[in-house]
């Protein structure tokens, strides 16, 4: 009876910057739990291109850049058209920016802010209305531990704030929406093996203080945050709202 709680049969989940990483992580995730799975990104990949190929019936793709007008309405307009309804929201795509903070230029800020706050806010906008009228649904936001700490050693206030922002964003919607049958809980992840953090693993000084600070002494697989995600977004959780769970190896813990 309770693993039953983690399935997501008969659900449809949009998740963004599926192509790869954490998103292609969740995604695969979810199909495996009985989801059906839109999933945006600017692009394709070989992975992405593997995914949909095993789940013909069950996955698909939508072309988008976040950050465009219309992408939110089209976006959600195109799970409904698709799958015939939306359960399930995780805004996943975001980027990262390092660098001096006064260096950091106003076209690199409203980069930041853009992708990582204002997308999230307005396709989150264009979900709920869905999700109310079916009478309920949930929404994962992907944050970081960046939101809570100051990293080390890159520089990187943009990406904390915006990250930072996420977390408040999801408490606060948790709050407004509770009453209405939709979740809101944010994940944020420690250092994941991923594109984004590539160039940091792959600089040896980098690597070695991420690793030293993290407990564990690891970097997590995307796998392992997919599963977080799927807790979050399954009835497992159903007495969970406007959480942030963490999920960083215990980085944050000192």
């Amino acid at each position: 009876m309770a693993l039953e709680k983690f399935r997501l049969d008969g659900k449809v989940a949009l998740i963004t910057g599926g192509n790869r990483g954490i998103g292609l992580a969740i995604a695969a995730a979810f199909l495996e739990a009985g989801a059906k799975c839109l999933l945006t990104s600017r692009s394709r990949t070989p992975a992405l291109d593997a995914l949909l190929a095993d789940n013909p019936k069950a996955a698909s793709w939508f072309q988008a850049d976040v950050t465009a007008d219309d992408a939110p309405e089209a976006m959600v307009a195109a799970a409904l058209e698709r799958f015939g309804r939306l359960d399930v929201l995780v805004n996943n795509a975001g980027i990262a920016d390092n660098g001096d903070f006064h260096d950091f230029d106003d076209a690199r800020l409203k980069a930041i802010m853009d992708t990582n706050l204002m997308a999230p806010f307005r396709i989150a906008r264009a979900a709920v209305r869905p999700m109310l009228a079916q009478g309920g649904g949930a929404i994962v936001n992907i944050g970081s531990i960046s939101g809570h700490v100051a990293n080390k050693p890159q520089l990187q206030v943009a990406y904390n704030a915006s990250k930072a922002a996420v977390h408040q964003m999801s408490t606060v919607m948790a709050f407004e929406y509770a009453g209405r049958g939709i979740r809101v809980n944010a994940l944020a992840p420690g250092y994941v093996v991923s594109d984004m953090t590539a160039g940091g693993i792959a600089n040896a000084d980098w690597n070695r203080i991420w690793t030293e600070n993290t407990p564990m002494g690891r970097f997590a697989q995307p796998e392992e945050m997919a599963t977080c995600a799927l807790f979050l977004a399954s009835d497992a959780a159903s007495y969970v709202t406007g959480a942030v769970l963490v999920a960083d190896g215990g980085y944050t813990t000192h």
